[in-house]
């Protein structure tokens, strides 16, 4: 089988990103794993070892092609006629990013009204600065892009969560699994959204991230994340987790070889009291713990669907998994 090189190279490039945006930075960094539509990455800024929540949202571009002709410093880059309106209606900043490979550098450029240069034959084109390298030195104005007032900021997390809201909807599962580094002091995890097809298999990936709780406990930050939906536990993982706990501790073989239980299931589960956000299982002698949170639709996502819905056409009816409008 032929390895398709426009698609590793543009691989290679969003890893590049991403390497950049972690380790120069040290913001978060979340690959869009669906259909993009000219929007690969949002990156996510990081203060005091703490998410922010101010976002912009990343185009990249990778390849030798693209630095081919410098000109003013930098060079020019030529973006598709449909991507424009788009990043220009976006509820984030949009970051173009290209690759460089033979520097192995990676130079930014926003897109503004004022970046955006109409050509003589129709089109536009935006210049991407030498000195615009994303490392240290690009933290402060690309912080400055991605603030906003409180207010913006809380309508642009919605936005861009609005598919998520509306797959919960129209009646899917989504799931949130996240491997824990308990003993970090930054409260490091990576956090994985997904939709439960009920199938025995595991969840379809819809996008992941790092994520880095400080010192708050995941209690209170990981429903913050997802202000629009109530979180709790994914109830089939815990059951399956906690029946082999009791398994584990009540199962045991007579000597005549008959496997037996100490006790029954519900005396074991009734002498036990879990917090009410707990992982189901942990690895490396509990280095990393494993957590899979369930999302279920609450009143402020339902209502954002409803304004969005009346937003976009006038009409604010919204049917839900029950059928009810």
């Amino acid at each position: 089988m032929r390895v398709d090189s426009s698609a590793e190279t543009g691989g290679i490039g969003v890893a590049q990103v991403q390497v950049a945006v972690r380790v120069k930075l040290r913001w978060l960094f979340r690959e869009q794993l669906a259909d993009d539509y000219g929007i690969d990455a949002h990156i996510e800024v990081v203060e005091d070892q703490a998410a922010t929540g101010k976002l912009l949202a990343v185009q990249i571009k990778s390849g030798q092609s693209f630095f081919r002709k410098p000109a003013d410093g930098g060079w020019w880059f030529y973006p598709k006629a449909e991507h424009i309106q788009y990043w220009k209606d976006h509820s984030l900043p949009v970051v173009i990013v290209l690759y460089r490979p033979d520097t192995q550098l990676c130079h930014w450029q926003l897109v503004t009204d004022s970046t955006l240069i109409a050509t003589r034959a129709g089109g536009w084109k935006i210049l991407v600065p030498q000195g615009h390298v994303l490392d240290e030195t690009a933290a402060e104005p690309l912080r400055e892009a991605a603030a906003g007032d409180s207010y913006v900021l809380r309508v642009r997390e919605l936005q861009l969560a609005r598919p998520w809201m509306t797959m919960l909807a129209e009646g899917n599962r989504l799931v949130i699994d996240i491997e824990e580094w308990p003993n970090k002091t930054a409260g490091r995890g990576a956090i994985t959204l997904g939709i439960d097809k009920e199938d025995g298999q595991s969840p379809t990936p819809l996008a992941n991230w790092w994520f880095l709780a400080g010192l708050y406990d995941y209690e209170d930050t990981i429903p913050a994340l997802f202000a629009w939906a109530s979180v709790g536990l994914h109830e089939e993982t815990y059951d399956d987790a906690e029946y082999d706990q009791y398994k584990e501790e009540c199962l045991f073989e007579d000597n005549e070889g008959f496997r037996m239980y100490r006790e029954s299931y519900q005396e074991w589960r009734s002498g036990r009291q879990w917090p009410r956000f707990r992982p189901y299982a942990d690895d490396y002698g509990g280095e990393v713990e494993y957590w899979r949170l369930e999302l279920t639709l609450n009143d402020l996502g339902r209502a954002f669907l409803l304004v969005d819905s009346f937003a976009k056409d006038g009409h604010w009816q919204l049917i839900e998994r029950t059928g009810q409008k």
